[in-house]
């Protein structure tokens, strides 16, 4: 049996029902939901970069995860795509989308396999108790049903996204049967800054286009939303948990953000000097460096107004501090770090406190920054625990 009908849980199934009768077990109306928000924004499903430089994006996490992703590398998810009738391409920042860009022909395709291999499959049915002996409980809308499966892989997913199944409500369960679990925090979120109100009210929803942004000597670059509390997008996703981290530990983080990261400073001090003195504040970033009204604004949130030197302006243009002081909700983050921890699991991804159940997916606790990273390890090691759970039901004659 697995439980959970994300693309780790699919994942496992379509590997076990090639060997054994499985059934798929979802609490949700129909599998793969937030698979399929993902997909709203192209599904970007892994990247082209070469394995070593992609493994490394799961940092204090990637040893444990290696040796899945390398069994079913980002090459093998691009065929294994095509062999369900949805080619990839490789978009110019390596990332790696079906041609369809969305997930919807992918998904109906993965079921029909599933469907092909005999896999039955349960929704709206929910785990509520994991029993002594390898037996669970699930709350069926016929109500309650023990059952004593064979072997048992969960794939229960993280923490965020409530209203698409993933609440991460399993975790009191395991914890209960002695499974050795990290807090849950939030991964690939937004954060919140302390701004003006009249920065809120006017620019709440502005996007600051092609900006760079620096933390801890990691810099990214890309977009960011202006929110009514902070800010939120690609570009900051890749410094969340970094971010995060020093927040917890220190109670906020100054995150530097270049408005210009094109031109290097001398540059901007060339224009800027080259504008009559005369003109505003404004009409002189505009004019010099085509700044947009947001990013002005932002400019004019820090402690005293602006200078006016051209080089020190400059050199606020390409670092103007932003002081964040918390995450945004854990729900609206698009992936969580926390779980099941590495020590609690052998190197099948099998529960050392419960043998014959395993576990995959954004139920364990490993994190990593959008860019096809996420969805490559649930599939990866939902493929992996499967495996292992067939080499522990049906040993190998030595």
């Amino acid at each position: 049996m697995v439980v959970g009908g994300g693309p780790a849980g699919l994942a496992a199934a379509e590997m076990l029902g090639a060997h054994a009768a499985v059934t798929l077990v979802e609490r949700m109306p129909s599998p793969g939901r937030k698979f399929l928000l993902a997909g709203r924004g192209g599904l970007n499903l892994t990247h082209s970069e070469p394995i070593e430089r992609f493994l490394s994006r799961y940092g204090a996490a990637e040893p444990w995860l290696r040796p899945a992703v390398e069994a079913f590398t980002p090459d093998a998810l691009r065929a294994w795509c095509g062999e369900l009738g949805q080619p990839c391409f490789t978009g110019s920042s390596g990332r790696v989308f079906p041609r369809a860009m969305k997930a919807s022909p992918l998904l109906r395709a993965w079921l029909a396999r599933l469907d092909g291999l005999g896999v039955a499959r349960r929704t709206r049915c929910r785990l509520v108790a994991l029993e002594p002996g390898g037996a669970l409980l699930l709350d069926t809308p016929e109500g309650a049903e023990r059952l004593q499966p064979d072997a048992l892989l969960l794939a229960l997913g993280g923490a965020s996204w409530a209203r698409l199944g993933s609440d991460g409500g399993w975790a009191p369960m395991l914890s209960a049967a002695g499974i050795a679990l990290s807090p849950f925090r939030p991964s690939n979120c937004g954060f919140r800054a302390d701004w003006s109100e009249g920065f809120r009210s006017r620019f709440a929803g502005v996007p600051l286009k092609s900006v760079g942004l620096r933390f801890g000597g990691t810099v990214s670059r890309g977009d960011v939303v202006v929110t009514a509390d902070g800010l939120e997008g690609g570009a900051i996703y890749p410094l969340s948990a970094a971010l995060r981290d020093a927040i917890e530990a220190r109670g906020s983080a100054a995150l530097a953000l270049d408005l210009r990261p094109d031109l290097h400073r001398d540059a901007l001090t060339a224009r800027l000097a080259r504008v009559r003195g005369r003109e505003s504040l404004s009409n002189t970033l505009r004019k010099a460096l085509s700044l947009s009204p947001a990013a002005i604004a932002l400019l004019r949130e820090g402690d005293g107004p602006p200078p006016r030197d051209p080089a020190a302006l400059a050199a606020l243009v390409k670092a103007v501090p932003v002081v964040l002081a918390a995450t945004t909700s854990m729900d609206r983050a698009i992936s969580t770090a926390g779980g099941v921890r590495r020590d609690a699991v052998d190197e099948r991804f099998m529960l050392r406190a419960r043998p014959g159940t395993f576990v995959a997916g954004e139920m364990l606790d490993w994190e990593a920054p959008t860019g096809g990273y996420l969805l490559q390890a649930a599939i990866a090691t939902g493929r992996a625990a499967a495996e292992g759970l067939l080499a522990w039901l049906v040993p190998p004659v030595s």
